[in-house]
């Protein structure tokens, strides 16, 4: 099926992902557990989730194998490989998405994280949502993949118990590391979904120690303060309307990665949100990396007055 291993595709810590061949001649990824982890939770949790799983925006397991120590998870094979390659762009390598693709490719992310919280029998929280694990179809349609991190819960289960942080660095949602901000919760994907999306509007890392601004190296907090200041996006060769489609994305963002998990929207909300126009959203309270950092700032006086959207009504809730 994957022609003795030899068309590699990517690997990570879980272990390497080659290309394959069904014998019907359909395309397939097939991803190869570590050895040291062949035996582990990783490879439980991935078949034990995804296979419950049924949604446009999510990577469609074919299937899985054991044999002896060798673990392996076979996906439907998405020939435009994984977001990272389009957002941060190495030289000589993939073409570049303009706004309005970029887009739709957070629209559709967050809208399989909304199947994942609320769409199946059981919430499944994925604690690793980054550029590396959305991949992309022929039509360059998002699909949300790797679940070794997953967790399952039952939908009336607001708050979950882990016993230490998971996900990667950049995109992992404080309360993971901080008890006192609030409990770990679907927020925390809300959380890893703003971090991605504020990229995705920059195309760029959230963090950049090499930028030439000292104050532009943690992205998030420089664009929150050119905001505040009234000053605009600057982005070369674009159209007005893809100037106000990144306003949009990053205000969103800005909501998501809040430092606390009840001032965070929920991600129908965030679906919501990214529908409206950017001028019917309103400015978050400027978002803080860890508690010693945050504000004195009444967040709650803030949420008295609607400012998810002012179309929004009363009844809407998070």
């Amino acid at each position: 099926m994957t022609n003795g291993f030899k068309d590699k595709l990517g690997e990570g810590g879980f272990g390497s992902v080659y290309k394959g061949k069904l014998s019907s001649g359909h395309l397939v990824a097939v991803k190869t557990l570590d050895k040291s982890k062949a035996n582990g939770q990783d490879f439980v949790n991935e078949v034990a989730t995804i296979g419950r799983i049924h949604h446009v925006n999510v990577v469609r397991l074919i299937g899985f194998c054991i044999q002896g120590s060798t673990r392996a998870l076979v996906y439907d094979f998405m020939p435009n490989g994984s977001l990272d390659m389009y957002i941060f762009p190495r030289e000589g390598t993939r073409k570049s998405l303009n706004y309005k693709e970029i887009f739709e490719i957070s629209l559709g992310v967050a809208c399989g994280i909304e199947y994942l919280h609320k769409g199946c029998d059981m919430q499944i929280l994925h604690f690793d949502i980054k550029p590396h694990n959305i991949l992309l179809d022929e039509n360059f349609i998002p699909k949300i993949s790797d679940f070794g991190l997953a967790r399952l819960c039952p939908l009336e289960n607001s708050l979950i118990s882990l016993t230490a942080a998971r996900g990667t660095m950049g995109y992992i949602a404080p309360e993971l590391f901080y008890k006192n901000i609030g409990g770990v919760s679907h927020k925390a994907d809300v959380y890893s979904f703003g971090m991605l999306l504020m990229e995705m509007a920059n195309k760029r890392k959230n963090l950049n120690v090499n930028a030439e601004n000292p104050s532009q190296i943690y992205f998030p907090s420089w664009i929150y303060d050119q905001f505040s200041k009234g000053m605009d996006v600057n982005i070369k060769d674009v159209t007005e309307e893809e100037l106000k489609t990144v306003k949009k994305m990053i205000i969103v963002a800005l909501w998501c990665i809040q430092l606390k998990p009840c001032d965070r929207p929920s991600i129908n909300k965030i679906v919501e949100m990214l529908e409206y126009e950017v001028d019917q959203l309103q400015m978050p309270p400027k978002p803080c990396l860890y508690p010693q950092e945050q504000d004195n700032q009444n967040v709650e006086d803030a949420m008295e007055e609607r400012p998810w959207s002012s179309a929004l009504s009363e009844k809407d809730s998070l």
